[in-house]
């Protein structure tokens, strides 16, 4: 990280495998360079304070809230976005279990969702009923209820399962 005007500082980070070097404002949210400077607008700016989960992406193998997050802070990181999960045209399990189980209505938070359980499957590909509560307590839905979203990451695990594919 080299800070090269002031309030601006020159940023290396990894964004759904491709390297990007950036000219960025220092005070500015992973979400809004992952929104303005990438164009990656799957990741939503909900609450703005780490409350509803819409902006969570996966950091280094790690769910956050992009929300909260300074994008100088993933200097030198691997940051994965809800459109770096598919591959192509073709779906993540998780995100066909999404929409099979009925767990997508408005959309808004599905990203958010859909990155917390990958996330998390890729720590535990086999969690049980509390840890996948545990993992998704920082999301909120306002359409769906969250038994649809339970059955979607329960249909996933079975899914990755039995195709011997890993999140």
């Amino acid at each position: 990280m080299t800070r090269l005007k002031p309030n601006l500082t020159e940023v290396t980070i990894t964004v759904n495998g491709e390297v990007h070097q950036d000219l960025i404002p220092s005070d500015l949210l992973l979400v809004d360079y992952l929104r303005q400077y990438k164009a990656l607008t799957g990741t939503k700016k909900g609450c703005g304070s780490a409350e509803c989960g819409a902006c969570t992406v996966i950091l280094n193998g790690r769910a956050v809230y992009s929300c909260v997050m300074l994008a100088v802070q993933a200097d030198g990181m691997s940051v994965e976005t809800i459109e770096g999960v598919s591959d192509g045209d073709t779906l993540h399990p998780i995100q066909e279990a999404f929409l099979d189980a009925g767990a997508v209505q408005c959309g808004y938070c599905t990203p958010g969702f859909i990155m917390s359980t990958k996330a998390l499957l890729e720590k535990n590909p086999e969690p049980e009923e509390c840890e996948i509560k545990e993992a998704l307590g920082g999301n909120l839905c306002r359409c769906t209820g969250y038994q649809q979203i339970l059955d979607a990451v329960h249909l996933a695990v079975d899914r990755m399962k039995e195709e011997g594919q890993q999140a």
